[in-house]
């Protein structure tokens, strides 16, 4: 079981990966990446602990995590591959021609970890709720886990999916908003007002819980608590808030980072703030 200073210090790495993949590439989303980089960390190397050894499409017999904000995947990718799911050294493709690390995640090119393309917003949960009645239906005890942005609540087929989950009693899904407050245009109150999620999921029949995902004791204590709650005839609902571009100043709460990659010099800066910890690719 990793400490807390162990995960941080992947957390941190992973950050350090995200800026000189997004860099490399010359394209890509550093802002929500770096976001949820203490999230995926948490999920992965404590609280799913997946086998990257045998991975297979079907996910029998352990806990999937699909993620539905794709653009987001640069935290993914870093995170599946420290985890061993693939070489490190292939975080170095991301969005190269021929490359398995596609712009948004793709299955086209078999990449271990990946059961999902999730280029077009608002299908993640969906996915994940036919996913987690496939183990139901297959009595398979683990659990589903999925992650969505708050700006992807503007695509109308998640809300289809959150009257379906629990007039099922998809109990043994776990789903986490991003809330970061941004997204490519602008804030999102100011995009597409959300009003209270908290209300809705609740009124749509979901267990609801919130934590700030830029703080790892809160990640890991609040998804420990909420994975004890499952299977009780509800499906779970996690907002987590965090801070686009988290541990950047330059880009901390700003929605300009959304898609923009950073230059050789804002690089540099911004790798000098993230000491590095577990060594780059």
């Amino acid at each position: 079981m990793p400490t807390i200073e162990e995960l941080q210090r992947i957390s941190t790495q992973v950050r350090r990966d995200i800026i000189r993949m997004i860099n490399g590439a010359a394209s890509g989303h550093p802002g929500g990446s770096l976001g949820v980089a203490d999230f995926l960390t948490v999920l992965y190397f404590e609280i799913m602990r997946p086998d990257p050894v045998n991975f297979n499409m079907n996910g029998t017999n352990e806990d999937v995590f699909f993620l539905s904000n794709g653009h987001v995947c640069p935290a993914w990718y870093s995170v599946l591959a420290r985890y061993g799911f693939f070489p490190l050294p292939e975080l170095g493709s991301l969005r190269k021609l021929g490359s398995r690390l596609q712009g948004h995640p793709s299955i086209f090119e078999k990449l271990p970890g990946i059961r999902m393309a999730s280029g077009s917003l608002g299908q993640g949960l969906s996915v994940s709720i036919g996913a987690a009645i496939a183990k139901k239906m297959n009595g398979d005890s683990h659990l589903v886990f999925t992650l969505c942005g708050d700006g992807e609540l503007e695509e109308g087929q998640n809300w289809e999916a959150m009257m379906f989950a629990p007039a099922k009693k998809v109990d043994n899904l776990i789903a986490i908003v991003d809330y970061n407050g941004k997204q490519i245009d602008g804030p999102v109150e100011e995009v597409m007002p959300l009003g209270s999620l908290r209300a809705k999921f609740e009124a749509f029949g979901w267990e609801v819980t919130e934590m700030n995902g830029n703080n790892i004791p809160e990640v890991l204590s609040v998804l420990n608590t909420v994975k004890s709650e499952t299977g009780k005839g509800k499906p779970n609902m996690i907002i987590m808030h965090t801070c686009m571009g988290y541990g950047i100043d330059f880009m901390m709460d700003k929605h300009e980072w959304h898609g923009v990659p950073p230059t050789y010099e804002q690089a540099a800066k911004a790798l000098l703030q993230l000491q590095e910890t577990l060594g780059d690719y």
